[in-house]
C-alpha cells in the first residue's frame, strides 16, 4: 500500500511537470508572437501618424486613418527630444490627468519594450520617440502559466492531502486489528492462568506468591483489556487521580530496583478529579513511568506533580536521568523514534494519541537536560 501512495504520488508529480511544461513553452510561443505583432501595429500605427501631418492635402488619408483609429488595446506615450511626454493614447483618462501617474506610466513602458524614433529629416534636433506597453491580451497570456501552475499545485496537494489521509486510515485500521486479535489471544492463557493460581490456593504454599500471581494475572488482564479497547471510543468518567497515579506508582514501585526512589506530590489535596478513561490513561502513565526507569539505569528518583489548577489538571512526570538530546527532542513523539535497544518506538507516539485525541488534552517534554533528568507534562483540561 505504501509502495502503491508512492507509484501514485510520483505519477501525479510527473504529470504536472508535464502539463506545467508544456503549458509555459506554448505560452511562451504565444507571448512571443503576439509580442511581434504588437511591435509591427505601433510601428505602423506611428508611421501613419506622421503620413497624415506631412501628406499634401490631395493624398487619400483614410487608409492611414483607419490604421491610427484601430489601435485601441496597445498603451504608447510619445515623447519630444528631452523626452517630455507630448502625447498618448489607450490610458487611463482619469489618472493621466494627474502627472505623476504619466511619469510612472513612461518609466514602465521604456522597461518594457525598445521604443521607436522618429527624427525630423528637415531638423535632425527635432526627434520624437514612442514607448509602448504591453497589451492586455499579451499580459494574460503571460501571466496565464503561473495562474495554471497555481491550480495544479493546489490540485496536487489535495490529491496527495487525501491519498495520505486514506493511507493513514487504513493503518490505523491494521494497528486496531492487531491489538484486538492480541487481546482476543491473550484471553486464553490468562483465564488458564486465573485456573492455576486458584488450584495453587488450594496447596500449602506461601500466600505471598499467591498474592503476587494474582496481580500480574490482573495485570495481564489490564493489558488485555487495553488492547481491545484500541480503535474503539473510550467512555471517559469522573475519576480521582491521586489514586488512580499512586495505583500505578505503587506497582511501578514492586518492580523496580531499591534504589529508585518514587514520590507523588499533590500539593495538600488527597482527591483531584478529572473525567479520564482510566485504563488508557494508566496506559500512559506506565509508559511514562517505564521510561523514565529506563532512563535512569537502576538509581534515581521519580516524581509525580500534580496540581488542580482552576481550568485545567496538570500532572508532571520527572526522572533524575540521562535526559534527551536536543537534536531528538523533536522526534519524541513520532512513531518508530526510541533510543533503547528493545522496543518499537510506539509508547509516547499512543500516549499523544490517548491523551490529544480521547481526552482532549495534552502532553509534552517539558524539560530535558543530559545528565540530569526529563520532565513530560500531561494537561487535562477541566
Amino acid at each position: 500500500m505504501f509502495r502503491q501512495y508512492l507509484n501514485w504520488r510520483t505519477a501525479l508529480a510527473l504529470i504536472a511537470i508535464l502539463i506545467v511544461s508544456g503549458t509555459i513553452f506554448y505560452s511562451q510561443y504565444l507571448a512571443r508572437k503576439i509580442e511581434s505583432e504588437e511591435r509591427l501595429r505601433v510601428e505602423q500605427w506611428y508611421k501613419a501618424g506622421k503620413f497624415i501631418i506631412s501628406a499634401p492635402d490631395s493624398v487619400d488619408l483614410s487608409f492611414a486613418s483607419q490604421i491610427t483609429t484601430e489601435n485601441k488595446t496597445i498603451p504608447i506615450i510619445e515623447t519630444n527630444e528631452k523626452d517630455s511626454i507630448t502625447s498618448y493614447i489607450n490610458l487611463d483618462t482619469a489618472k493621466a490627468k494627474d502627472p505623476n501617474y504619466l511619469a510612472k506610466k513612461l518609466k514602465q513602458l521604456k522597461s518594457q519594450h525598445t521604443p521607436f524614433e522618429w527624427v525630423d529629416p528637415k531638423d535632425s534636433t527635432i526627434r520624437n520617440r514612442y514607448y509602448y506597453g504591453n497589451s492586455k491580451l499579451l499580459n494574460e497570456v503571460k501571466y496565464y502559466p503561473i495562474i495554471q501552475l497555481l491550480i495544479v499545485a493546489l490540485f496536487i496537494l489535495i490529491t496527495i492531502l487525501s491519498l495520505r489521509s486514506r493511507h493513514r486510515s487504513l493503518q490505523n485500521q491494521v494497528w486496531a486489528g492487531m491489538a484486538k486479535e492480541t487481546a482476543h489471544q491473550l484471553g486464553t492463557p490468562v483465564s488458564s492462568l486465573e485456573g492455576w493460581v486458584e488450584m495453587l490456593k488450594e496447596g500449602t504454599f506461601d500466600p505471598k506468591i499467591i498474592q503476587e500471581l494474582e496481580k500480574d494475572i490482573d495485570r495481564l488482564r489490564l493489558v488485555s483489556d487495553r488492547f481491545g479497547k484500541i480503535g474503539s471510543s473510550p467512555h471517559l468518567e469522573e475519576t480521582d487521580l491521586v489514586k488512580q497515579i499512586n495505583n500505578m506508582v505503587d506497582y511501578m514501585r514492586k518492580r523496580a530496583t531499591g534504589k529508585i526512589v518514587f514520590s507523588v506530590n499533590t500539593h495538600g489535596k488527597k482527591e483531584i478529579v478529572a473525567r479520564i478513561s482510566p485504563p488508557l490513561f494508566d496506559w500512559v502513565i506506565e509508559n511514562l513511568l517505564k521510561n523514565a526507569l529506563d532512563a535512569m539505569e537502576g538509581k534515581g528518583s521519580i516524581t509525580v506533580d500534580i496540581k488542580d489548577e482552576p481550568e485545567a489538571v496538570s500532572i508532571d512526570v520527572t526522572d533524575t536521568g540521562k535526559g534527551i538530546s536536543k537534536q531528538n527532542i523533536p522526534n519524541v513523539f513520532k512513531p518508530g523514534f526510541t533510543t533503547k535497544k528493545r522496543g518499537w518506538g510506539l509508547g509516547l507516539s499512543l500516549s499523544k494519541r490517548i491523551i490529544s485525541q480521547f481526552h482532549k488534552g495534552e502532553i509534552f517534554l517539558k524539560h530535558s537536560e543530559i545528565g540530569k533528568g526529563s520532565t513530560f507534562r500531561i494537561v487535562l483540561k477541566k
